[in-house]
């Protein structure tokens, strides 16, 4: 092989080499600009009022002799039924369970010093989408004591329940002001830190929360969501 081909030989193999380390240079350059990244979170909170409302009412009755109990309860259905009629509680709404009726005497742990053999209990559920009216008709259920009913307000089963079955719907609007929200606080990291703001790198949707706003107010739904987002940056 001649000197001149050596030579030749030598400077391309040099060319290469340079070329070689520059493109790895680059690569490694694009690789750290790709790998830089920030992950914010976006929060969505709003307040919604409950669209159905359950609500039930409970009362209990006591007697010796099982007839009198019985009509008893059905007298105290009775004036329940017209209370929820006369303020506009349609029938569609009610639904009435059988009454459930204990006997003392068949419990081995009762005290048998009682006055009354047997207690009954009844409840009568309300299932209604206007939840502004049933509001308003609890406050007033107390007037029937002055009839004799006796109401049962802290049992398990006797809690108003208010749901909001809308979320759905709010869904859209909320995962756009999450997800607007981080991207905001991500802006504002890359500007702090002299970069600029890449392409999603990775996103994640939190799961919507829905609670009561506070224990006084149960029917104010307070709805939640974050959106977590990593975005590239670069210089």
């Amino acid at each position: 092989m001649s000197t001149k081909s050596i030579y030749f030989l030598g400077v391309s193999f040099l060319l290469g080499m340079f070329t070689l380390g520059y493109f790895l240079t680059k690569s490694v350059s694009l690789y750290k600009q790709y790998d830089r990244s920030v992950t914010v979170k976006g929060l969505s909170q709003k307040e919604f009022k409950a669209d159905i409302v359950l609500w039930p009412i409970k009362f209990v009755t006591l007697d010796s002799d099982l007839v009198k109990l019985n009509n008893r309860v059905d007298e105290y259905t009775n004036l329940i039924l017209d209370f929820l009629e006369k303020n506009g509680i349609k029938k569609d709404e009610i639904t009435i369970q059988s009454p459930s009726i204990t006997d003392k005497l068949e419990n081995d742990y009762s005290n048998k010093n009682f006055q009354y053999r047997y207690v009954a209990n009844r409840v009568i559920n309300i299932y209604s989408k206007d939840v502004d009216k049933i509001r308003e008709n609890i406050s007033k259920l107390t007037s029937l004591i002055n009839k004799g009913i006796v109401f049962r307000f802290n049992d398990y089963d006797t809690r108003v329940e208010y749901i909001f079955t809308k979320l759905n719907e709010v869904k859209p609007q909320m995962i756009e002001e999450s997800t607007k929200k981080a991207r905001e606080v991500a802006i504002k990291f890359a500007k702090d830190s002299n970069s600029k703001l890449g392409k999603i790198k990775k996103a994640r949707q939190g799961q919507f929360s829905i609670s009561n706003r506070d224990k006084n107010t149960p029917y104010i739904k307070k709805v939640r969501v974050v959106s977590t987002i990593e975005y590239y940056l670069s210089d």
